[in-house]
């Protein structure tokens, strides 16, 4: 691991520490975010990065600080593909509950 110190004069830290208790972790939260938006790291890297375990829950950070994963053209047509498969299977499921409903 790589550590990086930073200087700060003391009354900027005093103030910076006001607003975000944990100095540290938001410098490293900056930092991580510019990088991605700067395409430098990853997605996987950057749940690296931060500690995250689940791809979900890096999505819920990034959206907190209003950057959204990034999805070829590819990506989004597996997505969409999925949201249609699991539409038509709710569509069926509702459907079948109607009939037992009016049937029972």
């Amino acid at each position: 691991m790589t550590q990086i110190t930073v200087q700060l004069p003391e009354d900027i830290a005093q103030r910076l520490e006001s607003r975000w208790k944990d100095l540290p972790r938001a410098a490293l939260e900056s930092l991580a975010l510019e990088a991605y938006r700067s395409e430098i790291l990853t997605t996987s890297e950057l749940r690296q990065l931060l500690g995250y375990e689940t791809g979900h829950a890096l999505d819920g950070f990034l959206k907190e600080h209003g950057v959204y994963l990034e999805y070829t053209p590819k990506e989004l047509e597996r997505e969409a593909e999925s949201s249609r498969r699991l539409s038509q299977l709710r569509h069926r499921e509702l459907l079948a509950k109607d009939r037992e409903r009016r049937a029972g």
